[in-house]
C-alpha cells in the first residue's frame, strides 16, 4: 500500500499548492472592513487588454467594468465624489469612490457610458501636460517601451463633456506624472501647483483632492500638497482607511486589476 500513501501525500501537496495559490490571488482570508468605511477604488484604463503588452494590469476590460458597476449599483452602494470624503460621517453606509488616474481617452469611450447608464460618478485624477509623454521611464528606466505614451489621451473638449454631465469630478495628478522623488522642492511645487491652476483655468473647476504619480511621495510632498489647497490626497497603498480625517492626505485604495474577476472584486470591496 505504500503507493496508496505516495498518492495521499501527492494530493494532498496538490491541495495545499492549490490553496495558496488562491489565497494569494484572492486574499480571502482579511477580515471584513466595517462597510461604513468608504472604500475608494484605483482604475487607470478600461480596454481590453493588449497581447504581450507589460502594462495590462492596468486594462480592465469594458465588459467587466461594466459588470463592477452593475454589481455596485444592484447591491446598494453611494457613488462619491472624493470631494465628499471630507465629511465621512454624513456619508451612508457602503459608500465608494471610484478614481482614474492620469487621462487615457477609453475613460471617456468606455467609461463615461457606463457611469451615465448605472447614475454612477467617478473622480479623475488628471495629469495636465499629458499628450505625447511617457511617464513610465520616470518610475523605472527599463519600461521604455513607449506603451503607455502609445495610449490615446483625453482631450480637453472630452473632459469637458465628462464634467459637464455631472458624473465626473477632476483632481490633481500633477503637470508631467513626475516621480516627486527625483525632484527638489521648486520643481514639486511647481508640478503640484501649476497643474492645478492649470486645470482649474482650463475646466472653470474646483481641484480638491490630488493622487500622488506612482505612488511615490514624502511628508514634504504631503505638505506642499496641503500648501495647494487639496483637502485630500490618494496613494496607490493598497486597502480601505480607517480614519478619513486624520489619513486625508494619504488614503488608501483598492487597486482593481485587469485580472480582477469578480470573485476577486466582491472581497476586495468586502476586505480591501
Amino acid at each position: 500500500m505504500v503507493w496508496m500513501y505516495s498518492l495521499q501525500v501527492v494530493l494532498f501537496s496538490l491541495f495545499l499548492f492549490g490553496l495558496a495559490l488562491f489565497s494569494l490571488r484572492y486574499a480571502w482570508w482579511r477580515f471584513p472592513v466595517d462597510y461604513r468605511r468608504p472604500r475608494i477604488l484605483m482604475y487607470h484604463m478600461v480596454r481590453e487588454p493588449v497581447s504581450g503588452a507589460r502594462f495590462n494590469k492596468l486594462r480592465v476590460m469594458p465588459s467587466r467594468f461594466e459588470r463592477q458597476i452593475r454589481w455596485l449599483y444592484a447591491h446598494g452602494w453611494y457613488f462619491a465624489f472624493m470631494s465628499e470624503l471630507n465629511a465621512p460621517e454624513r456619508l451612508p453606509r457602503k459608500t465608494v469612490c471610484i478614481t482614474f488616474d492620469d487621462g487615457y481617452r477609453d475613460n471617456f469611450t468606455h467609461v463615461h457610458p457606463i457611469l451615465e447608464r448605472y447614475r454612477a460618478r467617478a473622480t479623475l485624477y488628471l495629469v495636465a501636460d499629458r499628450l505625447g509623454r511617457d511617464w513610465s521611464t520616470d518610475k523605472k528606466a527599463h519600461h521604455n517601451t513607449g506603451e503607455l505614451k502609445r495610449e490615446p489621451k483625453l482631450t480637453d473638449d472630452q473632459i469637458r463633456q465628462m464634467l459637464g454631465s455631472g458624473h465626473w469630478q477632476l483632481g490633481g495628478h500633477t503637470m508631467t506624472h513626475a516621480n516627486l522623488s527625483r525632484l527638489d522642492t521648486k520643481e514639486k511645487r511647481q508640478e503640484i501647483l501649476q497643474a492645478k491652476r492649470l486645470l482649474e483655468k482650463n475646466f472653470r473647476t474646483s481641484l480638491r483632492s490630488f493622487a500622488y504619480p506612482f505612488g511615490i511621495y514624502g511628508k514634504s510632498d504631503v505638505g506642499i500638497v496641503a500648501e495647494a489647497g487639496f483637502e485630500t490626497a490618494v496613494t496607490t497603498r493598497n486597502g480601505i482607511s480607517r480614519d478619513i480625517p486624520r489619513e486625508r492626505l494619504e488614503l488608501r485604495r483598492i487597486k482593481i486589476s485587469g485580472k480582477d474577476n469578480m470573485l476577486a472584486f466582491r472581497l476586495k470591496m468586502r476586505g480591501g
